[in-house]
């Protein structure tokens, strides 16, 4: 099996094959086969879960009950952040980050947060949300280290490293359109 494989099996069940395995996998995977934003930016569109991280903060670990999503849309230059309840429970609501993206090398994706906070079920036409601006006072960035079109690495600005699947039946646009700008038509965004 290759150390792709074991990752992606093991990623399943992360807990099972521990932190230590699983960043040895990962090691070998960004020397054997680095990612090309430039070459192959397509692979990097989609919806991604978050199944492995080295960070200890609660919102990046994995739990069976919590969908860690991120939405990535560089063709749009949109990306968010989805912390939500599992399953049937995923049309509650949840945390949302929005941001802009823009790939900036061959590995490097800039990121320029704009608004965070609830995003929850419509009531009628109407989606229920309170987000709030987002002041960012400082440049973020995502290295992509390793991309194919299940398994994505990433290497953050403050070292945290994290191991995410594709999750092939959510689409970007609707994900994306929970935390938008609601319009003139709707009622206003909080300051």
């Amino acid at each position: 099996m290759t150390p792709r494989d074991q990752l992606l099996e093991g990623l399943r069940d992360p807990a099972a094959l521990g932190d230590q395995q699983i960043r040895s996998l990962i090691e070998a995977l960004e020397r054997e086969s680095p990612a090309d934003l430039q070459a192959r930016p397509q692979l990097l569109e989609g919806v991604w879960e978050l199944r492995w991280s080295s960070s200890r903060a609660p919102y990046l670990r994995v739990a069976p009950w919590l969908d860690n999503l991120q939405v990535l849309a560089p063709s749009r230059g949109r990306a968010m952040n989805l912390l939500r309840p599992a399953g049937a429970f995923s049309g509650l609501g949840g945390i949302a980050v929005l941001a802009g993206i823009s790939i900036g090398g061959p590995q490097r994706v800039s990121v320029s947060f704009e608004r965070g906070g609830w995003i929850g079920p419509a009531l009628g036409p109407v989606p229920l949300r309170l987000m709030r601006q987002v002041n960012q006072s400082y440049p973020a960035w995502l290295d992509i280290t390793v991309l194919d079109q299940e398994l994505r690495v990433c290497r953050g600005q403050a070292g945290t490293l994290f191991a995410l699947r594709r999750r092939r039946e959510l689409r970007c646009d609707e994900l994306l359109a929970l935390a938008e700008p609601i319009g003139a038509a709707g009622p206003p965004m909080a300051p």
